[in-house]
């Protein structure tokens, strides 16, 4: 990365960071938006009015010069230094995910960790020593008028083995004396517990990753060994399985490729097969001369396999469903019988590359013609029918050139019918006439069911409103109910005239309704014969 480590000092040369140890302006690249900004007069904008800006220009401060005042034996007045540990943080982060061993960075970490703490201890203890008095007691570091005592390495020395042998709970320490020395021990005891608790914590982690990426990269040999034991497997059977987990371990073999690069994206995914595949796959012959893109897709479907001594990888007469591109080992082509040998296959050659072409005029077909065996441990790729014909839908010029590549070889092996090839050109004649023939019958019932639709409707628009006109014609009905008395015949006479003369209204608008309605079901009638003719004809043409 252009950013580098944050720990780090860093100016610009254009066009790129070059970073060096000398003291100038921290300056780190950052997103926006996406975009890795490196341009220098943004990235010190954003730096002068960061928060890290301060913490940094104060760990800066020559306070070193207070030495001339307080004298050499003042540390104290360095702390200031202690305000950049964010940046040895973030460092030791970003150095971990890059390291292509961290779990050896860990414990590199921890150890390093625990030697600043034991370092820190030692000369808390010699400050200690030297306020309660040197030699006062068994506990404190002994007189330095003593010439052996004296030397300031002797005391580092010293001061460094006590604080260890009390962070490692050894027990040699003499027994404290005042209540200084009483507190010191104490709390350097519930350190020591945090310390071991944090080593064992640490170690365990780095050995679960490594099982963790063992079972990862291999399979669990465990729960295989346990159920062949449960199932009674002869031992013959058990030992071919125990040697090809041997291989696998020894030889650090990986069968689980596409699961172990599942997380990445897929362009990444892409590249790191191109990158280990493809020269493989670029001596196939049917794959010689093709477009990198389409090798590209291929190289995502390959399947690594091994097989053991003795182990056929096919027969003649079973059914082809992959080829074989051989990586590593040796294989034999061998009779029915399984003794003579007819060739050898070594690095590089492949098989099985015909019969997942499905190419007509095959005298074979898609069945094996020969016998496979691994003469000792052989690792293989394999390319199933399956995925191949998903990569050629993409690529129809590509199909073709591999299928035209696969008739010249099976012409030279003289296993190709010549007649096939115009028999297949007038299969594919008659297919084009059926599906033209469909598309117009398809076309024709399209329009037919609008027109039905639009019928629909008008009838019920139609529906629609008479219900209407029927709720408006009764809504008088119930405000105005009859009146009993004689004065009632005369009204009840005219509402029977009104009721008369409506009920032959309706009547009137019924007959014409039956009539449109019958017109209707004549035009139904009609389109259902004609849609019944064009069904009968598409089956025809089926």
């Amino acid at each position: 990365s252009p950013c580098g480590k944050p720990m780090w000092r860093a100016h610009v040369e254009s066009p790129s960071f070059v970073m060096t140890p000398r003291l100038s302006l921290v300056m780190k690249c950052f997103l926006e938006q996406g975009i890795l900004v490196q341009d220098r007069d943004r990235l010190k904008k954003r730096y002068l009015f960061s928060s890290r800006f301060l913490l940094d220009l104060a760990s800066l401060l020559p306070t070193d010069l207070l030495y001339l005042y307080f004298g050499i034996h003042q540390p104290l007045v360095r702390v200031n230094r202690f305000l950049r540990i964010s940046r040895l943080n973030e460092a030791m982060d970003r150095m971990e995910t890059r390291t292509s061993y961290p779990n050896t960075f860990r414990i590199s970490k921890l150890m390093l960790y625990i030697f600043v703490l034991i370092h820190w201890n030692a000369c808390i203890y010699f400050a200690l020593s030297s306020y309660i008095g040197f030699g006062a007691d068994r506990w404190v570091y002994p007189n330095i008028s003593d010439p052996v005592f004296a030397p300031v390495r002797h005391q580092y020395i010293y001061c460094f083995w006590f604080s260890a042998l009390i962070f490692t709970t050894v027990g040699d320490t003499p027994l404290p004396e005042r209540e200084e020395e009483y507190l010191f021990m104490i709390a350097d005891l519930l350190i020591a517990v945090l310390v071991f608790a944090s080593v064992v914590g640490n170690v365990g982690n780095v050995i679960t990753n490594l099982r963790d990426r063992d079972n990862v990269f291999f399979p669990n040999h465990e729960l295989v060994r346990g159920y062949l034991r449960n199932r009674y497997i002869s031992k013959q059977l058990r030992n071919r399985v125990n040697d090809w987990y041997q291989h696998l371990y020894i030889n650090r073999k990986i069968t689980r490729e596409n699961e172990i690069l599942q997380q990445l994206p897929v362009q990444l995914q892409t590249e790191i097969a191109v990158s280990v595949h493809l020269p493989t796959l670029s001596k196939v012959t049917i794959f010689q001369n093709c477009e990198t893109s389409l090798l590209e897709e291929l190289v995502l479907k390959l399947i690594p396999q091994v097989y053991s001594p003795g182990e056929y990888v096919c027969r003649k007469g079973d059914v082809g469903h992959e080829m074989y591109i051989i990586k590593d080992g040796k294989l034999a082509v061998v009779a029915d019988d399984g003794v003579t040998q007819f060739a050898v296959l070594s690095d590089g050659n492949f098989f099985g590359e015909i019969s997942i072409l499905n190419i007509k005029g095959n005298k074979s077909g898609n069945r094996r013609t020969a016998n496979i065996r691994s003469i000792g441990h052989s690792d293989l790729f394999s390319l199933s029918k399956e995925d191949l014909t998903d990569v050629l839908s993409e690529f129809p010029a590509a199909k073709r050139h591999l299928e035209e590549k696969g008739r010249q070889i099976l012409t030279k092996m003289g296993m190709l019918v010549e007649a096939a090839e115009g028999e297949e050109e007038q299969e594919e004649d008659k297919v084009e006439v059926k599906v033209e023939r469909l598309e117009g019958n398809l076309n024709t019932l399209q329009t037919k069911l609008a027109r039905l639709m639009a019928e629909l409707e008008s009838s019920n628009r139609k529906i629609l409103t008479r219900v209407e006109q029927l709720e408006l014609e009764t809504e008088g009905w119930e405000d105005n109910p009859p009146e009993e008395g004689g004065g009632d015949g005369g009204g009840e006479g005219g509402e029977v005239e009104k009721e008369g003369e409506e009920q032959a209204k309706g009547t009137k608008r019924e007959d014409e309704g039956e009539g449109k309605d019958e017109g209707y079901g004549e035009e139904k009638g009609g389109e259902g014969g004609e849609t019944k003719e064009t069904e009968r004809r598409g089956q025809e043409d089926m």
